[in-house]
C-alpha cells in the first residue's frame, strides 16, 4: 500500500521513480521533491495570484509577512500553489493526504529550513476546525523555524505540518492527518517575526511519526522508508 502510494506520488509530480535516497549535507534526503517556498516581504502585495488550480502558473511560492501573521488553507490534490498571496491574511496549497489510514506513517515526507538574515523567525501551527462544535483545533506541537543556526539543514518536520496532535471533544489527545476524519478547513497558521524565507521539501518517502500520547516524541523511518 505504502509503495503504491509513492508510485502515485511519482507520478503527481512527473518525476522518475526511485525507492532509494540518501540525505545529503544539506539534512534533506536525495531525490526527486516538491519545493514550497514561503517568503516574508515588508510590503503587501497588491496582484491577484490565485491560480484556477489547473495551470499551476503560480510556481512555488507563498508571500508572507515579514513580521505578522497569514493563514496557509490547504486542498487535497496534487501537490500545487493556488493563492500565492499571504500579504491579505490568506494563501492556499493543495498537497495529497499524507495519511489516508491514520496508521502513523506518512506517504511523503516534508523537510524544511530556515533562510536569511540570522534572527529572523517563524513558527507554524496545523490547525483545522471541529464540525460538532464550530471550535478551532491547533495541534499541541508547532514547528519552529530560526534563521541564526549555520549552517542552515533540512530536518523532517512530518509530524508539525501534516498532522495536528489535539484534545478535542474531551477524549483525550487525538493524532489526526492532514484531511483525515474528525476535523475540516485544515490550514497552517504561519507566524513571523522576520523571516526572510522557510523552504519546504516534500519527498516520496515515508515517516512514522510519534503515537497520540507523545506528541513531542522522535520520528522514525519505516524500513522501507526510501528516505535513507
Amino acid at each position: 500500500m505504502k509503495k503504491t502510494m509513492l508510485i502515485a506520488l511519482a507520478v503527481a509530480l512527473a518525476i522518475p521513480l526511485t525507492f532509494v535516497m540518501a540525505f545529503g549535507q544539506n539534512g534533506a534526503p536525495s531525490g526527486p521533491h516538491y519545493n514550497l517556498n514561503i517568503i516574508g516581504v515588508p510590503k503587501a502585495k497588491t496582484a491577484l495570484m490565485k491560480d484556477d488550480g489547473v495551470t499551476g502558473k503560480y510556481g512555488h511560492a507563498i508571500f508572507v509577512p515579514l513580521s505578522g501573521s497569514a493563514k496557509i488553507l490547504l486542498a487535497q490534490g496534487d501537490f500545487q500553489v493556488l493563492d500565492k498571496n499571504g500579504t491579505d491574511g490568506e494563501a492556499a496549497f493543495r498537497l495529497p493526504a499524507p495519511d489516508p489510514d491514520n496508521d502513523g506513517t506518512t506517504q511523503y515526507s516534508v523537510f524544511a529550513r530556515a533562510l536569511g538574515t540570522p534572527g529572523g523567525k517563524a513558527s507554524m501551527s496545523t490547525c483545522a476546525t471541529d464540525p460538532v462544535d464550530g471550535e478551532l483545533v491547533c495541534s499541541v506541537i508547532s514547528l519552529s523555524l530560526d534563521a541564526s543556526a549555520r549552517p542552515s539543514k533540512f530536518t523532517n518536520v512530518s509530524k508539525y505540518l501534516l498532522y495536528i496532535y489535539a484534545d478535542f471533544g474531551g477524549t483525550g489527545v487525538q493524532r489526526v492527518p492532514l484531511f483525515g476524519s474528525g476535523l475540516e478547513d485544515f490550514f497552517w497558521g504561519y507566524d513571523n517575526d522576520g523571516l526572510k524565507l522557510a523552504q519546504l521539501r516534500f519527498y516520496q518517502c515515508s515517516t512514522t511519526v510519534p503515537a497520540p500520547s507523545d506528541p513531542t516524541g522522535e520520528q522514525t523511518y519505516p524500513a522501507d522508508s526510501g528516505c535513507f
